[in-house]
This record gives C-alpha cells, sequence and structure tokens, in this order.
C-alpha cells in the first residue's frame, strides 16, 4: 500500500493542511483542515475520509472542520486539554484576530488524543506523542518516517509561546526530550511553512 502526503496552505495565515490517502482504497484522513479548505474539499470529494486529527484547536487550524466533518461524515480527533476549544472562540482564539475571518465555532471532538496511543488509520498505525508548550494540547502525530507537528517546529523556527496556554519552557521540553529522540531521518510536517528534518533542526536551528 502507498500512502500519499498532499499539502493544502489553507486560509489567510497559510495553515498547512496534510492529507493522507490511499489511492487504491479511496480513502483518506486529513490532518489540521484550516481556513477556506475549498481547494481541499474539491480534492476529498472521491474519498472516504476516516478521520480528521487536529494537532492543536487554534482558529486557523480548525476553521475548516465544519465543512470537511459535514461532507465526509467523519470523526474528529483532539487531545483533550483544548476539549472545549473547538466550541469557544475566546479559546480557540478567533475572537482576538476578527480581520482573519470572523468567530469559529465547531462540534466537540468524538475522539479524545492522548500521550502514548496508537492510532489504526488508512490500515497504519499512527502514533500520538503530547507535545505541549505551543498550546496545552498540542500533539505530534508521528507514522513512520513521518511527524505532523502543527506548530511546535518549523524549519528553523519553533511555535510561539505567548497564546493562551503557551509556556517556553514546556515547548522547548517537548522538541528535545520527544521530537529530537526521533530518528533525524524522520520529516517533519510543520503548521505553517516547508517542510525539514529532525537532524537538520538539531543541527541549524538557532531556537534550540
Amino acid at each position: 500500500m502507498t500512502i500519499r502526503i498532499e499539502t493544502f496552505a489553507l486560509g489567510p495565515l497559510s495553515t498547512n493542511a496534510y492529507l493522507l490517502s490511499d489511492s487504491a482504497k479511496g480513502t483518506g484522513i486529513v490532518i489540521d483542515p484550516g481556513q477556506k479548505p475549498e481547494a481541499l474539499l474539491r480534492r476529498i470529494e472521491s474519498l472516504e475520509i476516516e478521520a480528521i486529527v487536529l494537532t492543536h484547536a487554534h482558529f486557523d487550524h480548525i476553521g475548516g472542520v465544519d465543512a470537511v466533518r459535514k461532507a465526509k461524515g467523519c470523526p474528529v480527533y483532539l487531545h483533550d486539554a483544548e476539549a472545549d476549544w473547538l466550541t469557544d472562540p475566546k479559546l480557540n482564539g478567533s475572537l482576538n484576530w476578527p480581520d482573519i475571518g470572523g468567530p469559529v465555532v465547531t462540534e466537540p471532538a468524538e475522539y479524545a488524543l492522548d500521550e502514548g496511543m496508537s492510532l489504526k488509520l488508512l490500515g497504519e498505525t499512527f502514533r500520538v506523542y503530547h507535545t505541549p508548550g505551543h498550546s496545552p494540547g498540542s500533539v505530534s502525530l508521528v507514522w513512520g518516517t513521518h511527524a505532523f507537528c502543527g506548530d511546535v517546529l518549523f524549519k528553523m523556527g519553533v511555535g510561539r509561546t505567548d497564546l493562551r496556554g503557551g509556556s517556553s519552557k514546556e515547548l522547548y521540553n517537548s522538541i528535545q526530550d520527544r521530537l529530537f529522540r526521533l530518528p533525524d531521518e524522520t520529516i517533519v510536517y510543520p503548521g505553517h511553512g516547508p517542510r525539514t528534518t529532525i537532524g537538520y533542526e538539531k543541527e541549524h536551528n538557532p531556537y534550540v
């Protein structure tokens, strides 16, 4: 089986939504469907979407949850530390930037993510790492040599910690103690910007 990974930079903040799909079976999963998800919706029209997995619940990462969930009838996975954020625009930050799309509200997640969980999706096993710091419920989803890290780690950068529940100490602990223990060849798929690898960031990232 070959799983294809596609990136969609969505909304005013160019948030990376990821589609992982198995064309042979016509199935897929969506990670972080952001604002203005029209391009993503067109791509998944003919796919059965098994799940929406959220690395965290900031508004720019959840803006397309409603549209994808209604179109495909799929469940949403989110860490319990941000269980209330989908229903509360104050918590998810959308009230703080009214010029970037207005309040974002959607129904609660169907399933909770937690440290050490293994998700069986697309016939594969995805490991859940709780990687707080950018937000209290931030998680990284690791499948083989692929790590979907949300806004924890970027190419030559790290996530901001000045938003609700953010912590610089927790962020650096998440990166050093969790992500940097992954193999150097692990590909990092961040919430914004280009892909990178764990090895490259260990050697070149000026923030860690």
